[in-house]
């Protein structure tokens, strides 16, 4: 208990693990040591972190960096005497600040976590990991695999991981992917099959007993019942045979199969559509069982309880040691599969080297579950064969960047899909999707007829479309009314469009319910923009607040006019318009009726080429809608060949007979000159010194324009500026800009 001005002079020269012990002392000594863990930072670090403005508390950000870099071995905590401290256990004491984590390469970080002398630090992680990335994943060897597997199974399963996001992966290896998909899916095999350093997860063992245990003491108090009731006698006991057949039964379904009805999903289906309040798939694992699918698991039945009893021996005898046998992967997952003319096929690897063939029914989600023999035919919903598998906790959110998914991946995927009542966002970007598109949204449809279903936004963006953007849109909407954002973007549009599997009807004539959409964002292959297939999709979404629409052609002068006549008839919360890269020179009445629209807070026009073809008069009338606008917030330029004078007569927004509230402006990207700039700042000062210091304006950005070209008067209207509001600009070179402009033209 240190006086607050000792325990202040002292702080600085405390090692890391001492410093983290005394934070709760200075908090109770009104000290705060933010500005020590920001110095660590940069001492440590020797880095800038990315949006270091919006860093709240650097602490958590300096102990999570510090855990990543020590655990693939890229800090030496010998390099400062703050972090070589005896007494430190860098990954064990770290390891509680650690909200997201990020894997790389050979999943090196996944070994060592898994190791037994790291087994605090997982179960650390298991309660505070949020967020678990991989990123630029290479192949590896089947140990490595098996430590990736028990560490999704304490992270996902046992743990508190709410997203998994994957990127930069350009040769896939598909067991591995398969394998996280499925996981964070929360399918797996019962968890006293899964063996962590020889012994079956204690977790996993736990919930088995205390399940085994409830369902013997209810059977128990029926039987009971049933006496005092004087039922027929053959209800009233329980044989010792039954009670064991129910005890294995229960531990063969897994520890977190859920009954017919979880209270969680029925509270979740009696809200009401629109419902905005988000349910977090990534709850503590004591809540777990409430993420669960709403479905019933089958049970095994009393005839294969033999084998099954067999193969979980054979597995754990397998499983002695931290190295098992490589092969056991297979037996836990699935499986390679292949298509012929008759189907798909999935040959399953079991432990007793048998093989056993499962044919794919033809609807997502509801695979096989005949005996071996059985042969469903019909479309590809997956291969991924669920029959096994037991459902544990699953994420709440997707993501999957620039990883390309073939066909066979797709399908296991669309089958996950089906049921991930759990999945609240998912993002795939960059997939290669190419006519698997069909193959997911067949999942997405499935998943949609769940009345637990709980997504509510999906991104969707590659290179080319394999079908128009608009016929993605209501093919989604028709089938999830409850999404809050959608967004679809392509960059170029396949010249195959159209070409459709068999089964996969257009969904150009979807009809489209009502929804609860609020975000709509649209990047069009360079397709023109008929409102035909747009208007309805607007009418239907009356919650709608942001509306952005990219790379878009428009046939005829009359198509946006009819747009926007539906925006103000049908969206009556828009609040965002954002238009990026449509030309629209040839649309100033449309423009000028946007800017004074009473409703709209932020407006976009970025790359639009404005004033292409303009008139002096037609930025005079820009100003003085703006001028007399005081719902508008923010105005977005970039992109527009502004130049100087145009800049300069853009101050006039701010004059005394103004009634703007415009607080931000962008001019990025505008030709703009220091010169222009530094008049541009004068024409401000004036206006705010003739309105008494009283103006609304706070940001102002700049990037990517020529302020280079002289440094001195640059800097001067820079430090001028900033006087007045926050500015945000780059040191970007404009001569080698227009250097590699001039070398693709």
């Amino acid at each position: 208990a240190l006086p607050g001005h000792l325990l202040r002079g002292l702080l600085p020269l405390l090692t890391v693990f001492r410093l983290e012990r005394a934070e709760d002392a200075a908090r109770r000594a009104g000290l705060s040591t933010q500005p020590i863990w920001r110095k660590l930072w940069d001492d440590v670090m020797k880095t800038r972190p990315p949006n270091s403005e919006s860093i709240t508390c650097w602490r958590k950000k300096f102990l999570e960096t510090f855990f990543s870099n020590v655990l693939h071995g890229v800090l030496d905590i010998s390099s400062d005497w703050r972090l070589n401290d005896h007494h430190f256990s860098p990954l064990l004491h770290s390891s509680p600040h650690v909200s997201q984590l990020t894997l790389c390469n050979m999943l090196q970080g996944a070994v060592e976590l898994t190791a037994e002398h790291n087994h605090k630090v997982l179960e650390n992680l298991a309660g505070s990991l949020r967020i678990l990335k991989f990123q630029h994943l290479l192949s590896c060897d089947q140990s490595i695999k098996r430590s990736l597997v028990l560490l999704l199974h304490q992270l996902i399963h046992h743990g508190s991981v709410s997203q998994v996001s994957m990127y930069s992966w350009p040769v896939p290896d598909t067991v591995l992917l398969v394998l996280i998909l499925s996981m964070s899916a929360g399918f797996w095999r019962s968890g006293n099959a899964l063996a962590y350093h020889g012994s079956p997860c204690g977790l996993c063992r736990q919930e088995d007993k205390a399940q085994s245990q409830r369902s013997a003491q209810e059977r128990a108090e029926k039987g009971h019942n049933a006496k005092r009731e004087g039922s027929d006698g053959e209800n009233q006991k329980e044989s010792p045979e039954a009670l064991e057949e129910t005890h294995m039964n229960s531990a063969l379904s897994g520890p977190r199969s859920p009954p017919l009805r979880n209270p969680a999903c029925e509270e979740t289906s009696s809200k009401v559509p629109c419902d905005h309040t988000s349910t977090q798939g990534g709850s503590s694992p004591l809540s777990s069982s409430e993420q669960l699918s709403c479905h019933p698991v089958p049970r095994k039945t009393r005839r294969r309880l033999k084998p099954a009893v067999g193969r979980k021996r054979r597995c754990l005898r397998r499983s002695r040691g931290p190295y098992a046998d490589p092969e056991d992967l297979y037996d836990f997952v699935f499986t390679v599969a292949r298509e012929d003319n008759s189907g798909l096929l999935h040959k399953t690897r079991t432990t007793e080297g048998e093989n056993t063939e499962n044919w794919a029914s033809s609807s997502p989600g509801s695979p096989c579950t005949g005996h071996a023999g059985c042969k469903k035919r019909g479309g590809p919903a997956g291969i991924f064969s669920l029959k096994a598998a037991h459902r544990f906790r699953s994420v709440s959110t997707l993501e999957l960047f620039s990883i390309p998914l073939t066909g066979e991946t797709c399908r296991t995927l669309s089958n996950l899909l089906s049921s991930w009542v759990s999945l609240e966002n998912l993002v795939l970007s960059y997939n290669g999707l190419d006519a698997n598109i069909f193959s997911i949204l067949s999942g997405l449809r499935a998943l949609s007829r769940h009345p637990e279903c709980r997504l509510r936004v999906l991104r969707v963006s590659d290179v080319f479309s394999h079908m128009p953007c608009m016929e993605l849109v209501r093919c989604v909407l028709s089938a999830f009314p409850q999404l809050h954002t959608l967004s679809v973007s392509f960059d170029l549009k396949n010249q195959l469009e159209g070409n459709r599997p068999e089964g996969n009807p257009s969904c150009s004539e979807a009809e489209i319910p009502e929804s609860c959409l609020e975000q709509l964002e649209i990047r069009f292959p360079r397709e023109p923009l008929h409102t035909t297939f747009l208007l309805p999709v607007l009418k239907a979404s009356k919650s709608l607040q942001q509306l952005s629409l990219d790379s878009a052609t428009l046939p005829c002068s009359q198509e946006l006019g009819l747009l926007l006549q539906v925006l103000k008839e049908c969206t009556p919360n828009l609040k965002k318009l954002t238009f990026h890269d449509v030309n629209l020179a040839e649309h100033q009445k449309e423009v000028l009726l946007l800017l004074q629209d009473p409703v709209l807070q932020e407006i976009t026009f970025s790359f639009c080429r404005l004033f292409e073809s303009s008139t002096a008069e037609f930025l005079t009338e820009i100003i003085n809608t703006v001028k007399r606008n005081s719902s508008l917030k923010s105005l977005k330029l970039p992109g527009n060949r502004l130049g100087n004078h145009r800049l300069v007569a853009l101050a006039d927004i701010f004059s005394e007979d103004s009634s703007s509230s415009l607080c931000q402006l962008d001019v990025s990207s505008n030709c703009i000159k220091p010169d222009g700039l530094l008049e541009f700042t004068k024409k401000l000062e004036g206006h705010i010194q003739q309105r008494g210091g009283q103006i609304q304006f706070t940001h102002l950005r700049l990037f990517q324009n020529w302020l280079d070209q002289d440094a001195e008067t640059a800097q001067e209207a820079l430090r001028r500026l900033k006087a007045v509001c926050s500015v945000v600009n780059d040191s970007w070179d404009s001569s080698q800009a227009f250097a590699d402009y001039i070398s693709v033209m």
